[in-house]
């Protein structure tokens, strides 16, 4: 069995060599020529699965993307061509939404505002706006929820329209797969009349696809505007608009979701899929017997947290600074920029979420509202 695997997929090599003989290559610069003898292919997001990759595929029945979305793949042409495909739904959203904090206690302390004081306009209520949800409440943070089509489909949460989560929030983060069709397509989703709708000093946080937001109307915005905006996602990346970068508040190269557990976790969910499809159910792994020991794993509290101890504590898992300066430094110069954006991605450093780090300490000291945010605690 041959099995071709993205490059940049860790632990995968090993795990489903036991199954064949594993290739790596490179999953953006994919040709159809290298999927004439595979048999199964696991891919990122990177990896767009059409009609021209599959022209030369006749033996493939197998495609697992260790992502959460899926918008990369043709998923009606897999079924009629009687490949089975599955997907990693959910595997990086703490990785994504300790992205979104860390920004936000950034700015924050950049800006000299308190946190509990703005309110988050969370756009898509999936496995990512959902656990960003529940990280909020733990941290007192108020929040509204805009998702359409969760709303559609019956979801019994409190919904609000996009144009009120523009008008009442002060930060809008975006969670959302990209379309252009349908009832509520997402392609420019945030364009300049949703920008003009934003409030004066409000954030807005981009984390989901590069095209949900129109990169032009936003550099615009951001000339006439007093915006913070995140990018962690920009429109035809690997290329990205280098006018539009110096106007960011923090930029970095679609990493928001790169922590090593989202990863394992990945890795490990299309993995034990395609243990089921081959009829391996006891080969099953779990994704904490792939991670090693955090550098610092344990964390001892002497009294009740506040807001500035937090900022510690979660700067010792993850700075969004740390990213956002290599990025700056690797796109200065036009001529690489193309390289550096998935040179980053590549040599991406060993990120943990937070709960590789063990936060001990008395229940009075407020470690179960830690544990809400993804801390593993002891009491």
């Amino acid at each position: 069995m041959n099995i071709l695997i993205d490059e940049n997929m860790p632990y995968a090599a090993e795990l489903f060599s036991k199954f064949g003989t594993v290739t790596r290559k490179s999953g953006r610069t994919l040709m159809t020529e290298d999927l004439v003898d595979v048999d199964a292919l696991m891919i990122r997001s990177v990896t767009k699965v059409d009609e021209a990759l599959l022209k030369k595929a006749p033996r493939l029945r197998f495609v697992g993307t260790a992502t959460s979305g899926t918008d990369h793949l043709n998923t009606n042409l897999l079924a009629e061509r009687g490949i089975h495909w599955t997907a990693a739904p959910g595997c990086n959203k703490a990785s994504v939404a300790e992205y979104v904090i860390s920004s936000l206690l950034v700015l924050s302390q950049q800006q000299d505002f308190n946190l509990t004081d703005r309110k988050v306009g969370i756009v898509g209520a999936g496995q990512v706006g959902s656990y960003l949800s529940t990280c909020l409440v733990a941290l007192n943070i108020p929040y509204l929820l805009c998702d359409p089509i969760k709303r559609r489909e019956g979801d019994m949460r409190e919904f609000h329209s996009l144009q009120t989560l523009l008008s009442e929030c002060d930060v809008i983060t975006l969670h959302i797969p990209i379309t252009t069709s349908g009832a509520f397509p997402t392609y420019h989703l945030i364009s300049q009349k949703e920008l003009t709708a934003l409030k004066a000093d409000a954030i807005l946080i981009n984390t989901a696809r590069g095209s949900v937001v129109d990169n032009y109307a936003l550099k615009v915005a951001l000339l006439e505007k007093t915006l913070m905006v995140v990018l962690d996602v920009f429109e035809s990346e690997p290329e990205i608009d280098l006018e539009l970068l110096p106007l960011l508040a923090f930029a970095t190269p679609h990493i928001a979701g790169h922590s090593l557990e989202g990863k394992a976790r990945g890795i490990t969910m299309i993995y034990n899929a395609y243990c089921d499809f081959l009829g391996h159910a006891e080969e099953h792994i779990n994704t904490i017997s792939l991670l090693p020991l955090a550098p610092i794993s344990k964390v001892i509290l002497s009294k009740e947290w506040n807001m500035a101890d937090l900022m510690v504590l979660c700067q010792l898992v993850y700075d969004i600074r740390r990213d956002d300066s290599k990025f700056r430094r690797a796109m200065t110069d036009v001529r690489v920029q193309c390289i550096g954006f998935d040179h980053l991605r590549k040599n991406y450093w060993e990120r943990r979420e937070y709960s590789a780090i063990t936060v001990a300490g008395n229940v009075s000291f407020g470690v179960e509202l830690l544990a809400k945010l993804g801390f593993t605690v002891r009491i």
